[in-house]
């Protein structure tokens, strides 16, 4: 990149139009400071816009999933399903002028600081345009790139494979035998779509999981605000045990560590149960505890276990990747992994005007509190 190849918009290029880039850019509005943001796909938000099921809500409450500066509206639900919240995004999108500021189409390629224009942050995109900026926030999301593990032969399987963002609703895999990989929230979720549509659905639980119904976890973090963690930590499994009894008959595991425990050391968060495991306990969802060895044959799905499995369709739940260590020229502030080094309170600062949003395993109320933090650093330094 040559020095004048880059374009002065603002003090601040923002990179990602999700909701934690939405948040940074309210949050520096209000401030009144200008910004850019950055966005690959030709939508904000693309991840429930064109990646997301149709039975998608949020799991936990409205309360804790809104976005800064803006309440949901008092009549939606308690738990806010796909299409309402794409409703709420678009009006935020409105309400605080952030469209004229996003540039679609724009994939980052290459940011790195003090390497074309001294003292400023340059950010080349797939366009082949530049732009420099004394301020860059890092708001590309947890859930950047779909991840499809290598299965050995899954070429040559003749039925659909499918990742979670492809998938829409059961409605089409009607009287399939359906093989979900990953046992997160989508994994699970999926499962259960697929068998109130009638899919033969089996599942692959490979690693202990905690499961909380959206009551416990709701006040589980009511709890954590007057009692020691590990209290709030221990009633959320006794409730759990409670609730769904023991699990290990079906095949699914209660780790030892526990649910709040596993979220901060790991980014692991407890599965919120919809109605899935009264499908698992009725049978009418199968939980297979081996991860694939390999595909035989056309739709001939073989275990590590030895056990060998006929499936029409599989659709892999397997999370995502990010790609930011390969173009953020910095490793101050991200792991390897694209996520937050600290766990502190600092965790959205790096050096040189690099900020992070939405990348510290903390949901929407956290990624709000990290734009805010943002947008007032920006302030004090401008």
């Amino acid at each position: 990149m040559a020095q004048n190849e880059a374009q002065d918009h603002a003090p601040v290029i923002i990179i990602g139009a999700g909701t934690s880039g939405l948040a940074a850019g309210a949050c520096l509005r209000t401030l009144s400071i200008p910004f850019i943001i950055l966005e690959r796909e030709d939508c904000f938000a693309s991840l429930w816009q064109k990646y997301a099921y149709d039975r998608l809500k949020i799991h936990l409450k409205k309360q804790i999933c809104q976005l800064p500066h803006a309440p949901f509206p008092a009549w939606y639900p308690d738990y806010v399903p796909r299409e309402l919240f794409i409703q709420y995004l678009g009006d935020y999108v409105s309400r605080f002028q952030l469209g004229p500021s996003i540039l679609y189409g724009r994939a980052v390629e290459r940011a790195s600081y003090d390497d074309v224009v001294p003292g400023k942050w340059a950010v080349r995109a797939s366009s082949g345009e530049v732009w420099a900026a004394r301020f860059l926030v890092v708001a590309s999301g947890e859930t950047a790139h779909p991840h499809t593990p290598r299965v050995d032969g899954l070429d040559r399987f003749g039925g659909k494979v499918l990742h979670s963002t492809q998938y829409k609703s059961g409605e089409e895999f009607r009287n399939d035998a359906v093989l979900v990989v990953g046992s997160g929230n989508s994994g699970m979720e999926v499962s259960l779509d697929l068998a109130n549509h009638g899919a033969k659905t089996s599942i692959i639980v490979r690693s202990p999981v905690h499961i909380l119904t959206k009551e416990i976890m709701y006040w589980s973090g009511l709890l954590l605000k007057y009692v020691p963690f590990k209290v709030a930590e221990t009633l959320a499994v006794i409730l759990s045990k409670l609730v769904f009894g023991n699990m290990s008959k079906y095949g699914i595991i209660r780790p030892s560590e526990g649910p709040f425990t596993m979220k901060l050391k790991y980014g692991k968060f407890p599965i919120i149960d919809v109605g899935t495991c009264k499908k698992i306990k009725a049978g009418e969802i199968q939980v297979l505890t081996a991860e694939i060895e390999r595909i035989k044959g056309n739709n001939e799905v073989l275990l590590k276990n030895g056990k060998s499995y006929h499936f029409d369709s599989i659709i892999f739940c397997t999370g995502f990747k990010r790609s930011t260590n390969l173009w953020l020229k910095d490793d101050s502030m991200l792991n390897e992994d694209g996520f937050a080094k600290q766990i502190g309170p600092n965790h959205w600062k790096g050096k040189n005007g690099l900020y992070c949003v939405g990348l510290a395993r903390r949901g929407f109320y956290g990624a709000g509190i990290e734009a805010q933090n943002v947008a007032n650093d920006i302030k004090s330094l401008l």
